[in-house]
This record gives structure tokens, C-alpha cells and sequence, in this order.
């Protein structure tokens, strides 16, 4: 879900607040307009209060509604920040960079070889940044945090883990049986593509020796 999103789902419950009220309204003051006849209020009376009370309602209804509209978005926004913080600390803790690292300069284009000739350093450096690409997948999910407020920064980091380690997780699902092995980090990665191919002039992963 983008901001746009968002900023409709709020005016969306604005509206659904408003029309509760209204029903409410509709509901109450006729009783109010019976009780008054029984103190003995004439219509006009009677009329100019109902006036009165419904332009009283209306205005509260609005004032809620804006009120309310304020703290939803003010809420998203603590939300989106601390996601992005969460996603921040995850992808740029040591143990994560320096697994990244790990897999950047050691893996094998061919799973096949390249299993066989794996360290345990290796084989956990993998297993480090699949796992950390599963969380990344989570803190993303739709609606949680519009992708253009973190992709930004994040889709490199995505983009060349995955390309390393792609082969290896469809040699694994191959040879497991298991279809849904790190189906969430590719799903991750699916979605990183997308919006390197819509913002970037260029989506072609560059690769050069001894980076920082």
C-alpha cells in the first residue's frame, strides 16, 4: 500500500464516521422532537432547536472527522518510521554486511559446483542473508510501508544478494521437493525488480572488485 493508499483508507473511515452519525442523527432527533411536543413546545419552536442541534451535530461530525484523520495520519507516520528503522538495522547490521560480503566474493554461479565446494563460513553467510532477506520480506508486506519510502535505499542491498543466491534457493527447492523454500525473499526480490525497472535508467547490477 503507497501513501495514496493510505491517505484513501483514512478519508474512507472519515466517510464511514460520518454516515454512522448521520444514521444516529436521523434516528435521535425525531425523539427529540416528540419529547418536546410533550412539554408543550410549538413547531416553530421546536423547529428552530432541531436547527440548531442538527448544525451543532454536523459541525462535531466534521470536527471528529478531522481530528480523527490528523491522528491516523500522524499514527502511519510513527509507523512507516519505526519500520524503516527496523529495516535499517537489519539489513546494515556487521553480521549482515559482512555475510553479504561473504557471499559477493565466494559464491559459484553453478549451485551445483558450488555446493560442493562450500565452507561452513559460506554456507552460513548464505543462510544469514536469506534469513535476513525472509525478515526484510515481513517488515515489507503490503500495507505495512509504502515501498518508494524504502526502496530507495534498500534495493541494492536486495538486488545483489539475490542475484547470488537465486540460483542456489532453486537448486535447493529442486532438490528438497520444497517449492515454498525462501518463497518470501523471492517474492522480495520479484518486487525490488519491479521498482529497479520503473525508477532506474539503468537496472543492470554492476559488479566491481575489492568495493567497500
Amino acid at each position: 500500500m503507497n501513501k495514496k493508499q493510505s491517505d484513501a483508507s483514512t478519508i474512507r473511515i472519515f466517510l464511514i464516521i460520518t454516515i454512522v452519525a448521520f444514521i444516529i442523527l436521523l434516528i435521535f432527533l425525531p425523539l427529540l422532537w416528540r419529547l418536546l411536543q410533550g412539554v408543550g413546545m410549538t413547531k416553530d419552536d421546536i423547529s428552530l432547536i432541531e436547527t440548531f442541534a442538527s448544525t451543532i451535530a454536523a459541525a462535531a461530525v466534521f470536527g471528529a472527522g478531522y481530528i480523527a484523520y490528523r491522528e491516523l495520519s500522524e499514527a502511519s507516520k510513527s509507523r512507516y518510521l519505526d519500520i524503516a528503522d527496523r529495516l535499517f538495522d537489519e539489513l546494515n547490521s556487521p553480521e549482515n554486511i559482512e555475510a553479504r560480503r561473504r557471499i559477493f566474493q565466494n559464491l559459484e554461479a553453478d549451485p551445483e559446483k558450488g555446493m560442493k565446494k562450500l565452507s561452513t563460513q559460506d554456507r552460513d553467510a548464505m543462510k544469514q542473508v536469506l534469513n535476513s532477506l525472509d525478515r526484510v520480506a515481513f517488515l515489507t508486506q503490503p500495507g505495512w510501508i509504502p515501498e518508494d519510502l524504502v526502496m530507495p535505499w534498500m534495493h541494492p542491498m536486495i538486488a545483489k544478494a539475490w542475484e547470488k543466491l537465486e540460483p542456489y534457493v532453486m537448486y535447493e527447492r529442486e532438490r528438497r521437493n520444497e517449492p515454498y523454500y525462501y518463497k518470501y525473499a523471492e517474492e522480495l526480490a520479484d518486487r525490488c525488480k519491479r521498482w529497479r525497472k520503473k525508477h532506474l535508467v539503468d537496472d543492470s547490477i554492476k559488479w566491481i572488485n575489492r568495493a567497500l
